[in-house]
């Protein structure tokens, strides 16, 4: 996020009318280098939201930018109550979502796709890849297949910068957010038992379907990314 950007989130704190929800996400967006704001502040609004629907709040937020390359750092996860940045880090995408941008997702079981969406975490096990974070899909439609398809999160060999150079991207998975190993045992930890993890990417039919980006808290951020793919609420 560039000096002028910083400017303006910290001019926006100080206006009237700004609600705690604004607040959240203008703080999560200055500690998070590189991350879009618009997506921030559309993942604050979902996880308020959830809670608003009663859901329990967390105390901690990680956000997938999916709409940027998989050679970035494109997870941020975030200590919600302390209002600060955890981790950055690179996350793989499903295989058939695409190669270095992930642009195909699916909530069907054998997609080998990445999903879209607001995620509830649960319990972590060791599996064969490892320690590894279970997690719940709370859309419907979108993602509410994600225990059944064993969409986890996970540490593995191929989410390694080294392959960038040799390839173009990093490698991909069956479709979950894949983290580099020596990274996995902390933010998995940092993330189990009902946290919150929110996947970004302009698809229309989410944005204008979502049951968390649809509720009343959350129009004006809806309209703001729906603004930055070129569309608009109808």
């Amino acid at each position: 996020m560039n000096t002028m950007n910083r400017l303006l989130l910290l001019l926006a704190l100080c206006m009237p009318g700004v609600t705690l929800a604004d607040n959240l996400a203008h703080t999560l967006a200055l500690a998070a280098p590189n991350a879009k704001a618009n997506v921030v502040h559309l993942a604050v609004a979902a996880m308020q939201c959830a809670t608003e629907s009663g859901m329990a709040a967390p105390d901690r937020l990680a956000i997938i930018d999916y709409s940027l390359p998989s050679t970035a750092k494109r997870l941020w996860v975030f200590d919600v109550k302390q209002r600060k940045l955890l981790f950055r880090e690179l996350v793989a995408h499903g295989r058939n979502s695409g190669m270095n941008y992930a642009n195909q997702f699916s909530n069907t079981n054998g997609s080998f796709q990445s999903s879209l969406g607001l995620f509830r975490t649960m319990n972590t096990y060791y599996g064969k890849h490892g320690y590894s974070l279970r997690m719940e899909g709370v859309e419907q439609g979108f993602n509410d297949n994600a225990f059944e398809r064993a969409i986890v999160i996970h540490g593995a060999d191929y989410v390694n910068p080294g392959l960038i150079g040799k390839q173009g991207r990093i490698g991909r998975s069956l479709g979950c957010p894949a983290v580099r190993r020596d990274v996995a045992k902390p933010l998995i930890d940092h993330l189990k038992d009902g946290q919150y993890v929110f996947a970004y990417y302009p698809d229309r039919e989410w944005l204008t379907s979502s049951a968390f980006l649809t509720c009343d808290s959350a129009q004006q951020a809806r309209a703001s990314a729906l603004a930055s793919t070129g569309h608009s609420v109808e």
